[in-house]
Formats: C-alpha cells, sequence, structure tokens
C-alpha cells in the first residue's frame, strides 16, 4: 500500500438504488431523497433507526444541508456529512463514509444524493453556483456550463486532433446503453447522423454533448462486510480511492485532472491496473471529460482517447464497457446526484445486481467523479476501484 494508506479491507457497498429520473418535478429535493434512502433501507431490511451514520449531497436542498435534512425525516445519527463537490461526491462520500465504518464513528452509513428539477431551478442555481461564477462569469454574460465545456473541448480538439465523430461515438454508444436502464430519460436510440445534425449549442458542442438536467436522487448503504454477509446483501467490495481538489492549477485550460496525481497510488491500493478493469463508469457531464478521464485513468496516453474510442465497442455487450447506465448524456443529470450515478451502478455491477445493464462476468469496476465546474476548468476529481468480495 503507496505511501502509508490504510486498505479498506472489511468495508462493504450495498443496497444500491437510483429513483427513477423526471424531467421535470414540482417535488422538493428533500422528498428525492427521502425516496433514495426509503429505498436503500428497504433492500437492505433495515429501520430508519439502524442507521447511525448519514451522507448527503445536493444542490437544491438549500437553504438546508444535511443538518437540516436529519429533522426533516427524523433521523438522528451519530455521524453526519454533506459533501458539497458535485461530480465527485460519489466518491467522496465512498471515502469518508469507508473510514467512518473502519473507525467505529459509525456502523451503517447511507449515503444518498438527490436533486428536484423546478421550471425555474436550474438557471436559478447556476446564478449562484460559487463566487466565482456570481463576480468573473455573470457580469459578462457568461452563465451555465455549456460555454465552460466548449472551451475545453475546442481546445482538446485543437491540442490531440479529436473531431466531432470522436466524441460522438461516447455518446452513440452510452445512448444504446440507456435503452436497456428502465429509468433513463432518454428513450430513443440516437445514430452518429443524429449526433452529428444536432443543433449547435456553444460551437463546437452540440445538442447531444449536452447531459439533460432532471430529477431524481441515488443511494448506497456502506457497512462492515460481515455485517452484509449476515443480512444476506449482495455487496460490493472496496479495493482503492483516491481524491484530489484543485490540481494542476498552473494550466492555462485544463486538458487533465487530478487523477494524473494519484493514479499509481490507486492501482497499488487495488493490487492490479487498468487492464484488468472489467467496467468503466466515468463521469460524462460532457464527452470531452470521459477522453480525459480515459486518458488520466491509465487506460491509454494523453491525447489518444479518440482513437482508443474509434477502437473499442463501449456498449455493455462490447470489449470495454463505459457508463452501462447510459451515463448521464443518456440517463439524465439529477444535480449532484450525477456524481452518485456510475458509482451506484458500480455497486450493481461487481455486485451482479444491474439486470438489463449487467455486464457478463463483471467483477472489477472503475468510477470516477468530477466536479465544481469554474470558467475553464473542473476543481474537485476522484476515483475508486470496486470489486467482487473474493475477486
Amino acid at each position: 500500500m503507496s505511501r502509508g494508506i490504510k486498505s479498506y479491507d472489511g468495508v462493504a457497498l450495498a443496497a444500491p438504488v437510483s429513483i427513477p429520473y423526471r424531467r421535470y418535478s414540482i417535488e422538493s429535493a428533500h422528498w428525492w431523497i427521502a425516496r433514495a434512502l426509503k429505498g436503500a433501507l428497504d433492500a437492505a431490511g433495515l429501520k430508519p433507526a439502524e442507521i447511525d451514520g448519514l451522507s448527503v449531497s445536493s444542490f437544491t436542498l438549500f437553504p438546508d444541508t444535511a443538518v437540516g435534512l436529519v429533522q426533516h425525516l427524523g433521523l438522528c445519527p451519530r455521524w453526519l456529512d454533506h459533501i458539497p463537490m458535485g461530480g465527485a461526491s460519489g466518491v467522496a462520500a465512498l471515502r469518508r463514509a469507508a473510514r467512518a465504518v473502519q473507525s467505529g464513528d459509525a456502523e451503517i452509513v447511507a449515503c444518498v444524493s438527490g436533486d428536484t428539477n423546478h421550471i425555474d431551478s436550474f438557471r436559478r442555481m447556476l446564478s449562484s453556483f460559487s463566487r466565482f461564477a456570481m463576480d468573473a462569469g455573470h457580469p459578462y454574460g457568461h452563465g451555465g456550463p455549456n460555454a465552460n465545456f466548449a472551451l475545453l473541448t475546442d481546445r482538446y480538439m485543437r491540442e490531440y486532433g479529436a473531431t466531432r465523430e470522436d466524441f460522438g461515438r461516447i455518446c452513440v454508444a452510452q445512448r444504446t446503453n440507456a435503452l436497456r436502464n428502465p429509468g433513463a430519460i432518454m428513450k430513443k436510440p440516437l445514430t452518429m447522423e443524429q449526433y452529428l445534425s444536432a443543433r449547435p449549442i456553444a460551437d463546437p458542442i452540440a445538442l447531444f454533448d449536452c447531459v439533460m438536467p432532471c430529477a431524481g436522487a441515488e443511494a448506497f448503504l456502506v457497512m462492515p462486510e460481515g455485517a452484509a454477509r449476515k443480512r444476506g446483501l449482495p455487496h460490493a467490495a472496496v479495493a482503492g480511492t483516491i481524491e484530489r481538489h484543485n490540481a494542476h492549477a498552473e494550466d492555462p485550460i485544463q486538458l487533465r485532472g487530478g487523477w494524473t496525481m494519484d493514479i499509481d497510488s490507486l492501482y497499488d491500493q487495488a493490487g492490479f491496473g487498468p487492464a484488468d478493469i472489467d467496467v468503466l463508469q466515468t463521469y460524462d457531464d460532457y464527452p470531452v471529460i470521459s477522453m480525459m478521464q480515459i486518458e488520466d485513468l491509465g487506460f491509454c496516453a494523453k491525447g489518444e482517447a479518440p482513437r482508443f474510442a474509434r477502437e473499442r465497442d463501449l456498449t455493455i455487450d462490447g470489449d470495454f464497457p463505459h457508463n452501462t447506465s447510459g451515463g448521464q448524456l443518456s440517463a439524465g443529470q439529477a444535480g449532484a446526484a450525477g456524481g452518485f450515478l456510475g458509482l451506484v451502478e458500480a455497486v450493481r455491477q461487481v455486485s451482479g445486481q444491474a439486470g438489463p445493464t449487467q455486464v457478463p462476468g463483471a467483477a472489477r469496476a472503475m468510477v470516477s467523479g468530477f466536479g465544481m465546474i469554474n470558467y475553464d476548468r473542473g476543481v474537485c476529481s476522484g476515483a475508486a476501484i470496486l470489486k467482487e468480495p473474493d475477486a
């Protein structure tokens, strides 16, 4: 184990739950989170009083935090966490909850993320997303992630020769995967021709490069492996995790993430490398970010992800299963729950609970998170490798 990092042995992830997404909802984030929490508890055969730890991630829970939520739901945990890291929240929640369980600070931690999507809630959220956005973006008429990721995509294309067809391979494959996910927002097939002819949004980004904001929630439980076995719960073990913030701040524009700083540590923790990963779940608010993660997680060299995508089948039945639920690009982005989507799916995959999206023989899954975009970069990044308990 590198850098003296304590292993995550003995920690189990169980009861993965996704509450089917809706394009719009009149319900509150509290309602969505409560549904996901109840779903995880029901799946594990637990009562609310039996969880003594709670981790929450949400944008639209505001002005409440996890503190207000426990009162709202009538819970009384002895360990509580609120993680405002957007797309990196799932991995961060896993890391903190696993250490709480190992230390004895909590026996069973519910990790939950959810957001609502009212008619105007997305615009209002963007207007107050960060002080940077309020002070350095909106005064100049610049708002929202599309323009940010257009900058990143344009630079990536110029630097590495990627084409729109290369990004399209990711989007089309994920739509194919989403058609097998009953909870996905996108229900129609997507062809490369449709992808390429879609209306422009922010050059070079077009319609199908962008996630669909929606309402929904995701959840899973973290507990000692013995507790999961005692309850007869299918579960995943944690082979390793990493987390990094504000990495490579000196780069003029982001073409790499914090994964590059710690990826060797992640594989050292796991005891195996990228060739041994059966399924990959990247954070995919835009396809360029998935390409960055494929590179930075060690599946190919920097700048080679376009070729990598050309040479592989990224669907559930392909030789490189990627974002098997459809990812955010086709399942939908339920706010901060987008940072949980891949992790919940990874738990399902290695515990054999993925149903129609199951990759046969998936014993090891990697999931990566990326969050809190400020102008030209995401500030938070993380990754985890999950495995069958005996893999």
